[in-house]
């Protein structure tokens, strides 16, 4: 592969993670508006899963993994997509997606405590500016009157919360735990994990469901979207550039994905961006720069969605 063919698909890939990552969010948001949460949630990863496992085969990629890859594969489908991923779906029928982009910048602070109170690492100062920044941002986010004000943004802003302990959690435990080398099974058990979780918590909750011919035309295209661009193209893009390029780089997309969900919250949705959400992403973003040392990123960055 030549260097100049070599750069354009670099720049494709940290396009895909760049914007389609970030467009997660406005893709969900849309989506929730006609469909309930989990059962969104469950048809996006069983749809992807199964096209994962689709071109594995094809590929001549064997499906084939241990018992203990197997618990392990699904305990982080559980952990990630089901509770990290699937809930914060969930949260966005109360709070807008750009707003929950942000709230979700934060991770690393989240990794960083764990790391501290379940492995006793300890903080390093410059990763304690960011905790401090991060925090201070956190605050100014959380902290805004309109929010406050109404209890379905307060609920959905505590949900997000929990969905990103579950991640960090889950970030911590695959770092240590035997998985499938090829990440395209391991990506594919997750999901199919993640898509039967999540639909048998649909039912248990009493979820409607229906059949895709039956949507609105923007619901089939932001379902559509998240499989494709979302879930294969995106993660594939993902493994690719942490091949191709440092860590460090492949990180950015930390403070562009928050960024890009902004920008398509507003421009797409007419959603408000108040002066003090403008600050608490500064603010946040600059705290999650500090943080983000090189082993932190090693952990964050191998299963981001």
């Amino acid at each position: 592969m030549g260097k100049s063919q070599y750069s354009v698909w670099v720049i494709l890939a940290f396009f895909s993670i760049y914007v389609f990552w970030g467009s997660t969010y406005l893709m969900n948001k849309v989506a929730v508006q006609e469909l309930d949460p989990l059962f969104l949630a469950s048809c996006r990863f069983l749809t992807a899963g199964s096209l994962i496992f689709i071109l594995a085969k094809a590929m001549g990629i064997s499906l084939k993994i241990t018992k203990k890859q197997f618990r392990n594969t699904c305990m982080a489908g559980l952990l990630f997509l089901t509770l990290g991923n699937g809930f914060v779906v969930w949260a966005l029928q109360y709070v807008d997606s750009g707003f929950a982009a942000l709230e979700i910048s934060a991770q690393p602070l989240i990794i960083l405590f764990l790391m501290r109170i379940l492995q006793g690492k300890k903080i390093k100062p410059m990763s304690m500016i960011g905790v401090l920044l991060g925090m201070l941002g956190i605050f100014l986010l959380v902290g805004q009157q309109q929010i406050i004000a109404d209890r379905q943004s307060v609920v959905g802003m505590v949900m997000i919360f929990f969905c990103m302990f579950s991640w960090a959690y889950g970030s911590l435990f695959v770092a240590r735990a035997d998985l499938p080398q090829n990440y395209f099974v391991n990506t594919g058990y997750q999901m199919l994990t993640a898509g039967i979780c999540l639909a048998a918590m649909s039912l248990g909750f009493g979820e409607q469901w229906s059949l895709p011919h039956t949507w609105q035309w923007e619901t089939q295209l932001s379902l559509a979207l998240l499989v494709l661009l979302g879930s294969i193209i995106a993660f594939t893009s993902f493994n690719y550039l942490l091949k191709a390029v440092s860590p460090e780089k492949v990180a950015t997309s930390t403070y562009v994905n928050p960024i890009v969900a902004l920008i398509l919250g507003w421009y797409l949705l007419d959603e408000h961006i108040s002066l003090q959400s403008i600050m608490a992403a500064i603010i946040l973003l600059t705290g999650v720069y500090f943080i983000n040392t090189k082993k932190t990123l090693a952990i964050f960055e191998r299963f981001k969605r």
